[in-house]
């Protein structure tokens, strides 16, 4: 595929040298753990945390899984719910997933050590092209610009440019029409890091940038106009889906319920409160228990929730229901596939053993 230049590159050799200038003089003030030892594996922990997630609640998941899985040897050999307990409330779970399988794909094939070339580690589960650039550049000194969205938007409003940014198309752009202008070594990563700290706390999203405090203004075509606002431009995601739930909080003496989702699928192969499609009232939940063999002490309603997830917006009824005696057999059939057994746990298990998605922590039992 040919790749168009980005319009307005003239100006990148003199926005990289102004940008990594200003991230060699200015003090990191950000105090991200993993920017102090860019070890390879350290870099790929904390950028695929980094994915949908903010910088502030990545800090205290990256400590907490270094100190449990300190190497790809670990991480290849995790147990699938302890990797997702240290995973839960980070969400996007199949992230942690391809950690793992690429942590196996790294023993077997590259002798333990993520590999030092951009290709193979594009072709490593869950890694595209801004984290195999950003290993290349923090953990190898290789000139690959790490594009995500900070990138775009100070790029789109230096250069005015009203390209999509949306598109892979606009990203690959980018990318090629930067890498000429990077340096090799740790000055790699250091110009990385000025695009991702300017576009994070200078040249803000939604929102007026802090042009005063901008290294770049004297070239930024956007703020000559004072059309700043006019950029980036990004096309509407499509309108999210929504569905209603039913959230069944059983629980017997000081145990409660929980059954594991199929192996495909949204929250594939996670541990999840019984549920049922649709918004169910109390006769009708108390009519399914029955059919299901369980004697029910007392049902209370629970406060609804409602849960976003990137295509798909959750609205959630819950039931906290007691019950006389529990049974093994599967009360409500799972998404698009065979129905799991109940597992009747108590709440230290929850806290300690079983991840259970922020989409049903709102009915956590206390």
């Amino acid at each position: 595929m040919k790749i168009q230049p980005w319009e307005g590159s003239a100006v990148f050799p003199d926005l990289c040298d102004t940008l990594l200038t200003w991230r060699r003089s200015a003090p990191d003030t950000r105090d991200l753990p993993w920017r102090d030892e860019p070890a390879p594996y350290h870099v790929w922990i904390s950028e695929i945390m980094l994915q949908q997630t903010r910088a502030s609640v990545v800090r205290g998941y990256y400590l907490r899984f270094l100190a449990a899985l300190p190497t790809v040897r670990d991480l290849a050999d995790v147990d699938d719910d302890a990797l997702m307990k240290l995973w839960q409330g980070l969400g996007y779970y199949s992230r942690a997933r391809n950690l793992k399988r690429a942590a196996q794909a790294i023993v077997e094939k590259h002798g333990g050590d993520l590999p030092d070339d951009f290709d193979a580690l594009l072709a490593l589960p869950g890694i595209g092209r801004y984290t195999a650039s950003a290993i290349s550049s923090f953990a190898y000194g290789r000139p690959c610009p790490a594009v995500d969205g900070n990138f775009l938007r100070v790029a789109a409003r230096v250069t005015a440019n009203s390209i999509d940014i949306a598109k892979d198309a606009s990203k690959r752009a980018l990318e090629e029409s930067l890498r000429p202008c990077y340096p090799t070594g740790k000055d790699a990563g250091l110009l990385n890091e000025a695009f991702m700290d300017l576009g994070a706390t200078v040249c803000l999203p939604n929102g007026a940038p802090l042009c005063h405090a901008c290294p770049a203004v004297r070239l930024c075509l956007a703020h000559d106009r004072g059309t700043e606002l006019d950029y980036p431009v990004k096309s509407a995601l499509k309108a999210r889906r929504k569905e209603h739930r039913t959230v069944l909080l059983l629980r017997c003496g000081d145990r409660c319920a929980i059954r594991k989702r199929p192996a495909r699928g949204l929250l594939a192969g996670l541990w999840e409160y019984p549920n049922l499609e649709g918004k169910w009232g109390k006769r009708k939940v108390l009519e399914h228990l029955a059919a299901a063999g369980f004697a029910v002490r007392s049902i209370a309603p629970l406060p609804p929730a409602c849960h976003v997830f990137t295509h798909i917006e959750w609205n959630l009824t819950g039931w906290e229901v007691y019950v006389e005696e529990t049974n093994d057999a599967p009360l409500c059939a799972a998404e698009d596939d065979a129905p799991s057994a109940l597992l009747w746990v108590r709440r230290a298990d929850l806290a300690d053993t079983y991840s259970i998605p922020a989409a049903f922590g709102y009915f956590t039992p206390r």
